[in-house]
């Protein structure tokens, strides 16, 4: 018996490793032999085949694996689905086909209560974002939750997916997501410092081209966080000298995108590419005088939570 068990965790480590490694042959070749080894998951995390496959960017497994009828919201031992592990690492085609085999977009963790969306925008992958909302605004999930109220879904410390991206430097997400609806004024509850907003987030982070689209979105320079203060003083706090003077609320203001306007939203994408791109412009140019003199010296790309106050550690990655 204890040898019958020993061979089984044997194939389960062999499957495991061709999983990540995308070795298509030998997953097959192990599923014909015992195709319970389908249901295994790992001792510790409790990854599934299609977790591993998923965060490791094999489509070819993950297609495999969906095709035998595998449940694309299986959970780990976070309750972490595959759609959010293809998120946090990048694998789009993977994001796309587990959205396309129905994977909900509406889980949520249980480390930080986050969804699919909210490690999109953290870790930086606008293409995933963009598919992600993308089958939110044509899915039940805009007629039974709505659009609006899931690109400003909350994770379990009242961080929106623009909250992350703003802090973490991802300028590209914090465009897409302002462009779907993205709240630029919402504040947080726990997450960094009670009560701030994108714009808050944007100073500590030390990020010019995430501010620049949050001004132009209508950040509000005068929003203060629960302990009264408002973005300026966070820049300046943490020697983001160029982030400070874009944000000092004596500096010449920004033009705004005016998006609620209705001709702005009948516009096609490249009438409306090139109208954001003018006005992006014209607010370098102001851009220009705002920042002579000042010491511009460009953030550490090593930034993270730590020291937030957030006192949580983001989820370690998995393989791959």
């Amino acid at each position: 018996m204890g040898q019958g068990l020993s061979c089984t965790a044997s194939h389960e480590h062999e499957l495991f490793t061709a999983v990540q490694f995308g070795d298509l042959e030998t997953v097959e070749t192990l599923l014909e032999r015992d195709l319970t080894l389908i249901h295994q998951t790992t001792v510790y995390d409790r990854h599934s085949s299609l977790h591993i496959a998923a965060a490791n960017g094999q489509i070819d497994i993950v297609t495999l694996l969906l095709d035998r009828s595998v449940n694309p919201d299986l959970l780990n031992r976070h309750k972490q689905t595959p759609l959010m592990l293809a998120a946090m690492h990048g694998k789009i085609s993977c994001v796309q086909k587990l959205i396309q085999a129905g994977a909900n977009i509406l889980m949520f963790d249980s480390i930080l209560g986050r969804t699919c969306l909210h490690y999109a925008a953290y870790y930086g992958h606008s293409d995933c974002l963009q598919s992600i909302l993308s089958s939110a605004s044509s899915s039940h999930v805009a007629v039974s939750w709505g659009f609006s109220r899931f690109v400003n879904i909350r994770d379990g410390k009242g961080a929106t997916p623009l909250h992350l991206a703003a802090r973490q430097r991802r300028p590209e997400c914090v465009h897409i997501l302002l462009d779907n609806g993205a709240l630029v004024c919402a504040s947080t509850g726990g997450y960094g410092f009670p009560g701030s907003t994108p714009l808050h987030l944007a100073a500590r982070g030390g990020s010019l081209d995430c501010i620049r689209e949050l001004l132009a979105w209508g950040g509000d320079r005068l929003q203060r966080d629960s302990s009264g203060r408002i973005p300026y003083t966070i820049a300046l706090k943490y020697k983001h000298g160029a982030c400070a003077a874009l944000l000092n609320p004596s500096s010449a203001g920004p033009l705004i995108w005016p998006s609620p306007l209705k001709f702005i939203s009948e516009l096609n994408a490249e009438a409306k590419a090139l109208l954001e791109r003018a006005l992006m412009e014209a607010n370098r140019e102001r851009e220009k005088n705002i920042l002579k003199g000042t010491d511009y010296s460009l953030p550490s790309p090593s930034h993270s939570d730590a020291g937030m106050g957030d006192n949580v550690s983001e989820t370690s990655e998995m393989g791959g």
